[in-house]
């Protein structure tokens, strides 16, 4: 099915922002499965996959920045 083009979704009239907002969150999740140990989890402790988390976090803002 093809989107009408004149008639854009909106929310209450105003244009939608969630697809800008989508595009970062998705963006983020892309970076983050890059990080092999993120992506497939391997420690049952959730600290030290938190932990794994927030490194592969900060490493992406150190490369992003």
């Amino acid at each position: 099915m093809v989107r009408n083009r004149r008639n854009p979704p909106s929310q209450n009239g105003r244009p939608l922002r969630r697809y800008r907002r989508r595009w970062k969150v998705e963006r983020l999740f892309a970076w983050l499965f890059r990080f092999r140990r993120v992506v497939t989890r391997w420690e049952t402790r959730l600290e030290l996959f938190r932990g794994f988390v927030h490194l592969a976090c900060l490493l992406m803002l150190l490369r992003h920045s």
